[in-house]
């Protein structure tokens, strides 16, 4: 009897040290969450963190972390829980390691993906999933709010998706009281505004994306009768959408240095006066994408490169800009023309084309050229895109002027050119041309 007692007194002992070991390394283990609001002060709204004023420089982070620390970024969005590279917590680890905060989107299906708001059962299912990814990832320290899906006014017709957001967010803030929840609109709209107002009102800011809007969104604000906190989660260059197209449809883009001045003038006019209520921002997009040319909305080439418009991040978060700048590019002409005078040229026949660049550092300048057909993409809302075919590259060209001899095949074509300054900057260019006997 007496060494049964020993026995069961030397199992509770060491089943007592387990315990406690266990809950050590729980401890250890155990995330804490630091508490995120949003309070109305003297008329204008402020997010709190850790008890403590908090400010946000802020990028859609597509791209490399590092440079986005280096340049004066400290917080980034996501368009789902996870990436492509990452998992959700490797996310948010990432983020806790540079010292950065983030926006967090859930992923909620769009109807434009096929989603009915009215099928109760996919509903659900969608709904399912949301709670294991909120309750997985709600207790990270990085974590500044949460993002119920994107864009989803994007082609919509059924404002049920809004109820579906409500209770997510109803449901997100019985579980998790640290942490603010918004959804982010395509523009502005005032009806769809008046649509989220009525059937998502749980919602603690709203999150607005902007390109040639930007420069009108005061207007859409005040004409949507939106007085609570805002966010704009995209803006930067104006969109594939907004500008003037081709004889043969293809969208005109801007220069690297006129999109850089489009960023600054835009930040300028429209979000830095209104602090009041827009309660931080998020450029878009730090890192590269394809979307109806790889040039449009990345603020990096494909190599990595940086473009003007990132110096003017550098300038808008530092009060400086950075010590070596990027090439700006003045003008670039094929046959004589530029990118708006609808540049028509005949098959295996040899063009001049030429761009004029300045360094400010006189670095000495590398131009790439590089021919591609037209893009044929009808996405929408920055879904994928397939690349277009590459039909002739010239690399490393010492000269600002090339002779191009342009495809046998009749067809609508882009010519773009690549300036580096071998400090990791880069100029870029294109115009659309069309090629016919």
């Amino acid at each position: 009897m007496r060494t049964s007692i020993v026995s069961l007194l030397l199992i509770l002992l060491i089943s007592s040290a387990c315990t406690t070991d266990m809950n050590d390394n729980q401890q250890e283990n155990n995330l804490q969450p630091i508490k995120v609001e949003i309070r109305q002060e003297n008329g204008a709204y402020q997010i709190y963190r850790g008890g403590e004023p908090y400010s946000f420089n802020g990028a859609g982070l597509g791209g490399d972390i590092r440079s986005l620390k280096r340049h004066g970024g400290n917080s980034f969005r996501t368009w789902g829980v996870g990436n492509r590279r990452q998992s959700g917590m490797e996310v948010l680890d990432d983020a806790q390691a540079h010292g950065m905060t983030v926006t967090m989107c859930i992923w909620v299906s769009p109807e434009r993906h096929g989603m009915d708001y009215n099928n109760e059962e996919q509903v659900a299912e969608q709904f399912e999933r949301i709670k294991e990814e909120v309750l997985a990832h709600k207790d990270h320290p990085a974590l500044l709010m949460w993002s119920i899906g994107n864009e989803l006014n994007l082609n919509y017709t059924n404002p049920k998706v809004y109820e579906a957001v409500n209770e997510i967010s109803k449901w997100i803030h019985e579980v998790d009281p640290y942490h603010p929840t918004t959804t982010t609109l395509a523009s502005m709209n005032a009806d769809v505004v008046k649509n989220v107002m009525e059937y998502a009102p749980d919602l603690d800011v709203l999150s607005v994306q902007v390109y040639g809007d930007l420069f009108a969104l005061q207007e859409m604000i005040e004409a949507s009768g939106w007085e609570k906190p805002l966010m704009v989660t995209e803006w930067g260059t104006i969109g594939h959408w907004e500008m003037p197209s081709t004889e043969w449809g293809a969208p005109i883009e801007q220069t690297s240095t006129e999109k850089a001045a489009t960023y600054l003038k835009g930040y300028n006019k429209s979000i830095k006066p209104f602090t009041d209520q827009i309660i931080g921002n998020y450029v878009f997009l730090w890192g590269q994408k394809q979307e109806r040319t790889p040039t449009w909305y990345g603020l990096f080439l494909e190599g990595g490169e940086e473009t003007e418009s990132i110096d003017v991040m550098h300038y808008i978060w530092n009060g400086e800009w950075p010590e070596n700048r990027t090439p700006k590019l003045n003008e670039m002409t094929l046959d004589g023309k530029q990118s708006r005078d609808n540049v028509y040229l005949q098959p295996d026949q040899e063009y001049p084309a030429a761009v004029n660049t300045y360094d400010y550092e006189n670095d000495s300048l590398i131009y790439k050229w590089v021919i591609m057909r037209e893009s044929e993409a009808t996405e929408e809302g920055g879904d994928r895109e397939e690349i277009p075919e590459h039909i002739g590259t010239i690399e490393s060209a010492t000269s600002s002027e090339i002779t191009l001899t342009t495809p046998s095949d009749e067809g609508a074509y882009r010519l773009f050119v690549y300036v580096f300054d071998g400090n990791n900057h880069a100029a870029h260019a294109n115009i659309p041309f069309f090629v016919r006997k």
